[in-house]
Formats: C-alpha cells, structure tokens, sequence
C-alpha cells in the first residue's frame, strides 16, 4: 500500500513477525510494560496477527486473540512513533478486523485507555450494559516473573 508517496505492506503471515521488535515495543508500552520476551514470543504463536512493515522493518502490530468462530481480542496494537499520523494505524486495524477467519465472530472485543478514536470507525462501541464485564487482572504479574 502506499500511503503519503512511501510504500508499506500489511502481512498475516506468522513467521514474518519480528518478535524482538514487537517485544521492544510492547515491553515500554503502558499495557505490557515489562513483558518477557518469551511472553511475546508465546502471545503471537497463539493469536492471529498482523504485521505493518517499511522496507522489511516491522513497524507496527496487532494481534487477535480468538477461537476463529465466535470471539475475538483485538490487543498490542501499536505503529511505531516515528511513523504514526499517516492513517497507517487505521490501515493495521481495518487488516485484522476485515480478515475473512473473523467475519462471522460475535463478539470482537478491545481495551484501550486512550485511542477510542482510532477504534470507533471501525464499529467498537463501550459496552452499553458493561455490568456484566468480569476480568482477574493482575497488573504486576511481568514484574514478578522477573523477580
């Protein structure tokens, strides 16, 4: 594809992820600050991802977490600083949630702090009744694996 004159490419193969730099990244993100490689390294192996590349360079994730029939978590999604207000993002998004193995899921969920805006064109809403939301979090549990 090619957005503003520079030529990207979106990729669904799995042996294509670099997962040191989607470890780099995600480990100074606010979601996974700290996560293991290994991790990682798991975390792709069981999830259906895309890859954002320049040149060769992967530049951009994200990953569903899902059973390819009924639910799906849409999750480290990111597109390196450097190359972020160029639509690159939306482009990343548009890539998993249009993939033809998610087209009869459900439910297709995420959890974002701050980038609602970037998610809502692409029909995710806050839950209208989010009373029904349970979750175990545990916030440090990197932390302690490395301890």
């Amino acid at each position: 594809m090619t957005v503003d004159g520079e030529e990207f490419e979106i990729s669904t193969d799995a042996a294509r992820v670099d997962v040191d730099a989607v470890h780099a990244y995600l480990a100074r993100s606010y979601w996974a600050g700290g996560i293991p490689r290994e991790v990682v390294a798991k975390a792709i192996a069981n999830s259906l991802c895309c890859s954002l590349f320049d040149r060769g360079a992967q530049i951009g994730f994200a990953r569903a977490v899902t059973d390819r029939a009924t639910f799906a978590y849409l999750c480290d999604v990111y597109v390196l600083e450097a190359y972020r207000r160029r639509g690159l993002g939306k482009r990343l998004v548009e890539a998993v949630t249009n993939h033809p193995e998610l087209a009869g899921v459900r439910r297709f969920v995420l959890v974002t702090r701050d980038a609602q805006a970037l998610y809502e064109p692409f029909m995710f809403k806050t839950p209208h009744d989010s009373g029904h939301y349970m979750e175990i979090f545990r916030p440090a549990i990197y932390t302690k694996a490395a301890g």
